[in-house]
């Protein structure tokens, strides 16, 4: 290979592993998707991926000793968006079939990372409140949570859009939105005695809930992805904490201003409602992982099968099993849409996955192991969401053994 040729490759995948890592790429998925793309352009290398570094290590097969190239570099963590990956899958593919030359293939690949957010700001706002709404329902809370939570989440998102403006405000965006809607909350139930508190502060703030980051983490350490899956978990847990620091503050403060009132529980939402809260929080995710509406359909179709499964079998099996056979549908169900449309599977994983993490049963559990209280009655929160959590990771293990994705991403 000669050195030109060599040049443009390298150049080629560092771009894409950057790429990738920006839109929140997994570590193991991406270390296997970025050897497969250098094998196939007659490359060796080694990577290693981080959620704050990339490293990548390049040579023609056959000549390490000849040619060996090394990248580092320090990078922030990626936020998904799973358009720009799709689009980036399919530019890798078009290259190694001889669609794209490898200059075409540079330009088109920095054209998706300089693309603009595909949803406006007034969508967004929308797909943050139902989401926060979506998820009290879930919850089998009442109406008066609902309808607190999904207006709260919206003057949450406010702060959002604020803080891509402050980098000041954007450090402290976390506790100071737990902070702002447990302060905003504790007035409400001034007017309303029949809201609670505690699960609207959840609700409110539950895109921030880090379940789905210590899911991909966990995922990562069974993969031996060691490096990575640590370095997630533990800012999935500091984020976690920083939640929760921000709710006690702001509801400590209200108490302050408001006075404190006694919660007087009401007639709960209807158990139905609650496949209308899963319609409604994977179409919102659609929204909020930037994916694609064409990819749309299939990504709330995951949530609805991680909803369905995963319920039908908690009957049978318990809650831990229960989300065990949820994960494992999800699996399958993305291993089968990446062999039949050519997409990665990780579209529409994460968009089930969601449906099942409990990032929200830890925060409740360290809720209840500092303040003695419960948000919501459950026994044994903590030893649940552990198990749900060892559940998940095994039913995407087991769902590769059932169906082979035949794709890396």
């Amino acid at each position: 290979m000669t050195s030109a040729s060599f040049k443009h490759k390298r150049k080629f995948l560092v771009r894409l592993a950057k790429a990738l890592h920006k839109f929140g790429t997994p570590a193991y998925r991406l270390e296997s998707h970025l050897n497969n793309v250098a094998e196939a352009m007659g490359l060796e290398g080694s990577f290693l991926v981080a959620p704050t570094a990339l490293t990548v290590v390049l040579w023609p097969i056959g000549e390490r000793g000849n040619q060996e190239y090394h990248y580092t570099v320090r990078v922030k963590p990626g936020e998904l968006d799973l358009g720009s990956l799709a689009r980036a899958d399919e530019l890798v593919e078009e290259l190694v079939n001889g669609e794209r030359d490898l200059a075409d293939a540079l330009a088109r690949l920095e054209d998706i990372t300089s693309r603009p957010p595909p949803y406006p700001h007034w969508l967004n706002l929308i797909a943050f409140g139902v989401s926060g709404g979506a998820f009290a329902m879930l919850m089998g809370t009442s109406w008066d949570d609902v309808i607190v939570a999904f207006v709260i989440s919206l003057l949450v998102y406010g702060l959002i859009f604020a803080s891509q403006f402050s980098k000041r405000l954007a450090d402290a965006l976390e506790p100071l939105s737990a902070m702002m809607a447990a302060f905003i909350a504790v007035g409400v139930s001034q007017y309303d005695f029949h809201l609670n508190t505690s699960l609207v502060v959840l609700a409110s703030i539950i895109a921030f809930i880090p379940g789905l980051a210590l899911t991909v983490g966990l995922a990562e350490l069974s993969a031996r992805e060691l490096t990575s899956g640590t370095a997630r978990v533990m800012d999935a847990l500091m984020l976690m904490f920083k939640l929760y620091f921000g709710a006690v503050l702001g509801m400590a403060l209200g108490y302050v201003c408001w006075g404190k009132v006694d919660y007087q529980p009401t007639t709960p939402i209807p158990q139905w409602t609650s496949w209308i809260a899963v319609l409604a929080l994977s179409a919102s995710l659609v929204i909020m992982f930037k994916a694609r509406l064409r990819d749309g359909f299939w990504g709330i179709l995951s949530g609805v099968i991680a909803y369905g499964v995963s319920v039908m079998a908690a009957q049978v099996f318990g809650l831990a099993l229960g989300t065990f056979f949820g994960a494992l549908a999800v699996g399958i169900y993305a291993n089968s849409y990446a062999r039949w449309l050519k997409s990665p599977a990780i579209i529409v994983t994460l968009q089930g996955m969601v449906i099942l993490v409990p990032g929200s049963k830890i925060y409740i559990g360290i809720n209840t192991a500092v303040s003695g209280q419960q948000i919501v009655p459950a026994d044994q929160i903590g030893t649940q969401a552990f198990l749900i959590l060892m559940s998940l990771v095994a039913g995407l293990i087991f769902s590769n053994i059932v169906v082979n994705p035949k794709r890396s991403l």
